[in-house]
């Protein structure tokens, strides 16, 4: 089953009511958790395991965004079959709808060394990389793992703010690129096309993710997003601004540009692979585009937060997700990519359609050509993020 579209965008609702400005310039800023107290070390903060007499997890994640059982809701499929396997309970909550806003709701907890109630919580890889500054999350014991060194896409290894992978494990992943709808324009293929063709002019819209707008266009001028120089991030953000001020940018937004790009009410636009997924299973005329200059991979990363008290129990699921059936399954309802090895041999025997999709299942000239965007410290968060916003108009 396909899920269905989501109102709600792991990578998208940076702006808003609770958007990256007012995030990084109120009770809730970064300013404030680089402050006295906020920072967290091993040694000062330390977290009792109990998973040797209590069974259970909390797990906490995003809506829609695990398996359900097509005629009965209440089942989840991949999450039974662990809880049959382990005995161990998992109390599951779809409570997380935005980065920025979790993080408000935990931050003093956190920056207290005090307990959130959760054993397990997925948040987008930049947030992973804040959570992981501030020593608000604990390792995970390699041994028990085992399954994520030996079946993790070897793109998503070794990540700058977890160069080990014992801090935060890939959930699942996507792509930034380009989207077009065939049945309204002809075909998009670079980031410049998209930014400057006449006969798109006021029809494009763009991803309000800094990291993923900025990603690309960084990548279109010939710089690196991995690691990039204040200088190149003005450069790119300059080409932005000019695709804006003449118009040819409709609006920024999360992934509610989805249905406009559907219907054609725009024709083409900077977005996400899970979605277009969704949206060519419908109208085959709409499509995804990797431009050669490259794309943008990102993930949203397992992460078991200070004081959970079943680090070992949680340790279990995050290595019971990275074998390859169980990751299928999970797979063929996200539609994201799917970050473990192996698991498209697996879904041959769910989805052979799925299974040969590039969006879930990436080759080699793909994934060479995706890039995750440079970790950013706090002062460089705040930098550009406001420099974006500025532009954007948020």
């Amino acid at each position: 089953m396909r899920a269905p579209l989501r109102p709600l965008s792991r990578r998208g609702l940076l702006t808003g009511t609770l958007g990256a400005v007012a995030v990084l310039t109120t009770g809730g800023s970064l300013a404030g958790c680089g402050t006295k107290g906020a920072q967290q070390t091993e040694a000062g903060c330390v977290s009792e395991d109990l998973s040797g007499t209590e069974k259970k997890i909390a797990f906490s994640n995003w809506p829609q965004y695990l398996d359900v059982d097509e005629t009965d809701e209440s089942k989840r499929p991949s999450l039974d079959e662990f809880v049959a396997k382990t005995g161990i309970e998992v109390t599951y909550t779809e409570d997380i709808n935005d980065n920025n806003e979790f993080f408000g709701k935990v931050r003093n907890q956190l920056a207290a060394c005090q307990s959130i109630d959760r054993d397990i919580i997925v948040l987008s890889d930049w947030m992973a990389a804040r959570m992981t500054r501030l020593g608000w999350v604990q390792k995970l014991d390699p041994a028990r793992i085992p399954n994520v060194r030996a079946n993790l896409l070897p793109s998503l290894l070794d990540r700058s703010f977890d160069t080990e992978n014992r801090i935060s494990i890939p959930w699942q992943s996507g792509l930034a690129g380009l989207a077009y709808n065939g049945n309204v324009t002809k075909e998009l293929r670079t980031v410049d096309e998209l930014l400057t063709r006449p006969d798109l002019k006021g029809r494009v819209t763009a991803l309000s993710e800094m990291r993923d707008t900025m990603g690309l266009l960084l990548s279109s001028n010939g710089h690196d997003p991995a690691n990039f120089t204040p200088a190149q991030f003005d450069d790119a953000l300059n080409k932005l601004r000019k695709a804006v001020d003449s118009g040819q940018i409709r609006r920024f937004t999360g992934n509610d540009y989805a249905p406009d790009l559907a219907k054609g009410d725009i024709a083409a636009c900077i977005g996400w692979s899970g979605d277009v997924i969704q949206l060519a299973g419908a109208d085959e005329k709409v499509r995804f585009v990797a431009p050669d200059s490259g794309v943008m991979l990102y993930s949203d990363d397992m992460l078991v937060p200070n004081k959970a008290t079943h680090k070992a129990n949680a340790e279990q699921l995050v290595n019971y997700y990275y074998e390859p059936a169980v990751a299928a399954k999970l797979a063929a309802y996200v539609n994201y990519i799917c970050p473990v090895r192996g698991a498209q041999a697996e879904m041959e025997k769910i989805d052979p359609e799925l299974a040969a999709n590039p969006l879930i299942f990436p080759d080699e000239a793909l994934l060479s050509r995706s890039t995750v965007f440079m970790t950013l410290d706090e002062k460089q968060e705040r930098e550009y993020e406001g420099k974006f916003q500025q532009v954007i108009g948020a």
